[in-house]
């Protein structure tokens, strides 16, 4: 989880005093995603890992691995912060949703080094692949997979649970726990940005070869990318809420990013500089 803390870190010093007494406003965590508004207005989002909480149907079991639902509204950023190294799922999807709500802070007074910020952006425009390029996607990303469908060439997807895949892309499906060598000799990298949150974005990094494309998209990315550009991504693709209210109403009616985008959180694209 390094990345996630050292991206803490970063919007903990450039916005400094402002996180003194900063609390939440108001949570919902959604079938598909979990959004944080913030008591300032701005707000953030991250992937609700349900299937990573197979105990919480049990509600006396659930206990303990959420925050208080009903003191949560005035809880300190920086206690919500504290779980992005939390052994659970929900309590890390709700600290980095908050996170992600501090980066946004950061973006509005142009606190950004070393990167050009695109919105209403997708980040799959921006992700450099050669006709010959061999690619690996971690995450069953349906755009990207219909992209290198039509592109054809040699191509995997990773993923945990193969049921995701429709019947003609189970021929290019990798096991997770097979996806050390293809990393190894992958040209371009497309992640999800739920690696952040199930801890495996660190991993995969430290194995791509040097001069890789790699890109991370997905909206549990939308934070302050430098700590993934130092690790060799050059793409991060996420979102911008605009919209707060209006979010978390979605979200708590079983809303998708379907509904969501890009009027309510608006897609960015953030690219390292050379």
């Amino acid at each position: 989880m390094a990345i996630l803390v050292e991206a803490a870190e970063l919007v903990k010093s450039r916005l400094g005093n402002e996180l003194e007494g900063l609390t939440i406003d108001r949570l919902v965590i959604g079938l598909f995603f979990t959004g944080v508004k913030l008591a300032n207005g701005f707000a953030g989002m991250s992937f609700t890992p349900a299937k990573d909480i197979p105990d919480a149907v049990c509600c006396p079991s659930s206990v303990g691995r959420t925050f208080d639902p009903v003191r949560v509204s005035g809880t300190k950023v920086m206690e919500i912060l504290s779980s992005l190294e939390s052994p659970e799922p929900i309590k890390r999807a709700v600290a980095v949703a908050t996170l992600n709500a501090l980066s946004a802070m950061c973006w509005s007074r142009g606190l950004t080094d070393g990167y050009q910020k695109r919105e209403r952006a997708d980040a799959q425009d921006y992700i450099k692949i050669h006709s010959e390029s061999s690619v690996a996607v971690f995450g069953a990303i349906i755009p990207v997979m219909r992209m290198l469908k039509m592109r054809g060439g040699t191509w995997w997807v990773i993923e945990q649970d193969s049921k995701t895949l429709k019947d003609d892309e189970l021929g290019h499906y990798v096991p997770w726990g097979q996806s050390d060598e293809i990393v190894k000799k992958a040209d371009a990298l497309i992640i999800t940005g739920v690696s952040l949150l199930n801890n495996t974005l660190d991993p995969i990094l430290s194995l791509a070869r040097p001069g890789v494309e790699i890109a991370v998209m997905g909206p549990t990315a939308s934070m302050v990318p430098e700590p993934m550009f130092r690790r060799g991504v050059r793409v991060v693709g996420g979102v911008w809420v605009k919209r707060p209210d209006e979010l978390l109403n979605v979200l708590a009616s079983g809303g998708s990013g379907y509904h969501l985008f890009d009027e309510i959180a608006m897609r960015i694209v953030w690219e390292r500089e050379a």
